[in-house]
């Protein structure tokens, strides 16, 4: 108890500025769209669209917030962020029930805490799905590790499997990229061979999804304006992927493994290595960039976090002077992560949410209609944005002159924040 009270302490203390940041770019048409589609009366609607039906869990949570807060970022925020403290928890609790990564589990999680490498996925909402991908991909390996333990030991093993199949199922529900879990689950083991049916089933549900993400490919946004593509350049983006979510604390870790010449401990070392790998593959054949945006580095970061964990447990029990340099290593690996959050990354979300308020004050301010005549996202998020935030209709801002003049509409012009 007391290892995970200082856990969730430590994800607090980096993550608290996101709790009093404004909402950001996507958040708006998303929380608009989950007003339908997250709904019980949505359902049906929501679970024959091929496109974002793999993305279910994400518009059920954001419409059960949506009715306890309408517009309240801090409420907001708070979700992704208790989110993220049980995700550190689950990791936790994953490493202790595998055999090879046990040692590693308190380390491991408190990196995976603070990393400031995944931070999107905690201070962006609209990124929730890789927190809900997580979530109940590791709440399911949990299941199926605790199941592999208890086969054949008499302790109700198979409402494990049961339970972990659905959490499975959830998963596959919360992200397209969630299919990826499987290849993880297998890394883990123990024994594939003596786990035909849970894998078997497990099997279905990703070739179930995967057949979803086939029938959507006509609509859906991602196949039809090219940025994911099998032909990208995943020999230059997937490398290069997994070198920046080794910086900073992977590659010393990687280095402390491989001069520690223990064969077990080495072996574990490539094991967290292929989780970072495997978990980037889906990302590396985006089109638009060779660099992987860092929300989608959350799941791949646990396999840093774990490599992290293998190198200090192996450093504080064997090298001289080891709990005084354990204690240092910690420190200098919380300051860093901390010290970014706080400073750069928060500037940063600040100054991504910037346009969207400005706009959003002046629609508070003036009951006329609006020229926007410079604006750096798409018009759908500035129309939702008056709409949830203001309470005035997308029809209230104007996009060209002569419309602007026909209503003499008050102009808007984003002012980018003096630095």
């Amino acid at each position: 108890m007391i290892k995970l009270s200082l856990l969730a302490l430590t994800a607090l203390l980096a993550y608290a500025p996101s709790l009093n940041i404004p909402l950001i770019a996507d958040d708006y048409p998303n929380l608009a769209q989950a007003q339908s589609y997250g709904s019980p009366s949505g359902l049906p609607m929501l679970l024959r669209d091929a496109q974002f039906r793999l993305r279910s869990t994400s518009y059920w949570t954001m419409w059960g917030l949506w009715q306890a807060a309408r517009v309240n970022p801090m409420v907001y925020h708070a979700a992704s962020l208790l989110l993220h403290i049980a995700n550190v928890w689950l990791l936790y609790f994953v490493a202790m029930a595998w055999p090879r990564m046990r040692a590693a589990a308190f380390w491991a999680a408190l990196l995976f805490a603070v990393q400031e490498g995944h931070q999107e996925a905690v201070m962006w909402f609209s990124a929730i799905n890789e927190l809900l991908v997580f979530f109940f991909g590791m709440a399911s390996l949990l299941c199926w590790l605790r199941a592999g333990a208890g086969k054949g030991a008499g302790k109700g093993w198979w409402r494990l499997e049961l339970a972990g199949t659905v959490l499975f199922a959830l998963a596959l529900l919360s992200k397209e990229s969630a299919v990826i879990l499987l290849p993880l689950f297998i890394l883990t083991g123990p024994g594939v061979a003596t786990r035909r049916v849970a894998t078997t089933w497990h099997t279905v549900l990703v070739l179930l999804a995967l057949a979803s993400i086939a029938v959507s490919r006509s609509n859906s946004f991602r196949f039809s304006d090219g940025s994911f593509s099998l032909h990208a350049p995943f020999w230059i983006t997937w490398p290069y992927g997994v070198a920046r979510v080794l910086w900073i604390w992977g590659w010393p870790a990687a280095m402390v493994i491989v001069l520690s010449r223990e064969r077990g401990l080495q072996r574990s070392g490539l094991v967290a290595l292929a989780w970072i790998g495997i978990g980037l593959t889906p990302y590396s054949f985006l089109t638009y960039s060779t660099q992987i945006p860092s929300r989608q580095t959350y799941l791949a970061s646990a396999g840093l976090a774990l490599l992290f964990g293998l190198a200090l447990a192996h450093a504080a029990q064997k090298w001289p002077l080891r709990p005084r340099l354990a204690i240092a290593v910690v420190t200098l690996m919380l300051l860093h992560n901390v010290a970014y959050l706080w400073t750069k990354k928060r500037a940063q979300f600040l100054e991504r949410a910037a346009p969207t308020e400005q706009l959003i004050a002046l629609a508070r301010q003036t009951s006329g209609a609006i020229w926007v005549r410079c604006f750096p996202q798409p018009p759908l998020v500035a129309e939702e944005a008056v709409h949830l935030a203001a309470g005035r209709p997308p029809a209230s801002l104007v996009w060209n002159q002569a419309e602007a003049a026909a209503h003499s509409a008050t102009v808007f012009c984003y002012r980018a924040p003096y630095r």
